[in-house]
């Protein structure tokens, strides 16, 4: 028992400060997306909302992603930079793709 302790401790942190993130963000774009869509507006399209919100929860994961990744207890640190990398790639194909 005492050994699975020790190897679970330093991962406590990781998962309440993900896990109230996560949930902040997921709140926020609740409450953007019902601001923006009780808002009047001339035409009752949904392709407005489908593209604001689309790119913003991209970034939102990105930003939980790298924050993930950054406080994990890693032994190497090759690991993270090697995750960030392969993230920051996606990123520039989905800015390609929606350009």
């Amino acid at each position: 028992m005492a050994e699975a302790a020790r190897f679970l401790l330093p991962w406590s942190s990781f998962y309440v400060v993900i896990g109230s993130s996560a949930a902040a963000l997921t709140g926020l774009m609740f409450v953007v997306i019902t601001i923006v869509t009780g808002n009047e507006r001339v035409t009752q399209s949904q392709d407005g909302i489908s593209t604001f919100s689309t790119p913003i929860v991209m970034h939102f994961c990105a930003v939980l992603f790298v924050s993930a990744v950054l406080i994990a207890p890693w032994h190497r640190m090759i690991f993270p930079g090697v995750l960030i990398g392969l993230l920051s790639l996606f990123e520039f194909a989905y800015l390609g793709w929606e350009i």
